[in-house]
């Protein structure tokens, strides 16, 4: 009997220490990354950075703002063409889950989510980029709406799922429209889990850069047309990084720790309005 309970410690302590090394296999990198990038950027910081265009080639100064701006704006685009089809889609899986139709959505939303986004790219590429006959921040909109769609849809989904059906029906009981029930009674109640999601979301296409590549290409000026060429932040951090000039480099370093605390502060965001809906 003793020997079967110092065993069975034993095992616990073994397993306990492959999943603390495991824990910090995952951390270690991260840490090592992000204190990389924080030792390499912040030195490049200023306020030019956040209020000027890239200078001309060659010389030193100069900032991404004008990439800044272009995420954000193909960021806003897509989300304009991505949350509703989204969020929309999530409540008619949720209402009528059982149907042959919702079981396709779902698959092909699956199969979206773990597509490369360079075929994103290329897609958005052949269906607007070709026929417009120019690059354009509209078809960097695009490409980042269907990297958009399907995480909103399966999170937006999974949250109306937990609101309970007596909510459902008491709102019917009580002749409330079945429409408006859904979008005032079901979604209201599932709002933070449907806000961790677009965070998500947002967080994931805010980094993208290759279906930028074959869309929205980039601009070294200032450009608020969707219709035409359009910076980004990304697709700025891989000019610079690549370029023979050290002060591009230092601006790339310097774009990249941006991108990551943006990154970070929605993910941590996302994680806040998950525990609140929890909590709730």
């Amino acid at each position: 009997m003793m020997r079967s309970v110092g065993f069975r410690k034993a095992k616990n302590h073994l397993m306990s220490g492959v999943m603390l090394a495991c824990t910090l296999a995952v951390l270690i990198p991260l840490g090592l990354i992000f204190f990389h990038i924080l030792k390499m950027g912040v030195s490049s910081l200023s306020l030019d950075f956040f209020t000027h265009a890239p200078a001309p080639t060659g010389e030193p100064g100069g900032g991404m703002a004008n990439g800044m701006l272009g995420s954000l704006i193909m960021i806003g685009g897509a989300s304009l063409f991505g949350l509703p089809v989204g969020i929309l889609g999530a409540i008619y899986l949720s209402e009528f889950g059982g149907s042959k139709v919702s079981t396709l959505i779902r698959f092909a939303a699956d199969v979206l989510s773990g597509t490369p986004s360079i075929i994103t790219g290329m897609v958005a590429y052949t269906l607007l980029v070709v026929p417009m006959k120019g690059f354009s921040g509209l078809a960097g909109s695009v490409a980042l709406a269907m990297i958009m769609i399907p995480i909103v849809l399966r999170t937006t989904e999974e949250q109306l799922k937990m609101v309970p059906g007596s909510l459902r029906e008491a709102s019917l009981a009580l002749g409330v429209p079945f429409w408006r029930t859904s979008l005032k009674v079901t979604l209201r109640s599932a709002l933070s889990g449907v806000l961790t999601g677009v965070l998500l979301a947002v967080a994931r296409i805010a980094g993208e850069t290759a279906p930028l590549l074959f869309t929205a290409l980039g601009n070294q000026f200032w450009s608020k047309n969707v219709l035409q060429p359009m910076a980004a932040l990304p697709l700025q951090i891989f000019s610079f990084a690549i370029a023979p000039y050290e002060d591009w480099h230092r601006l790339a370093w310097a774009g990249a720790l941006v991108l990551v605390t943006v990154m970070f502060a929605l993910s941590l965001t996302a994680r806040y309005f998950g525990r609140t809906g929890q909590a709730r």
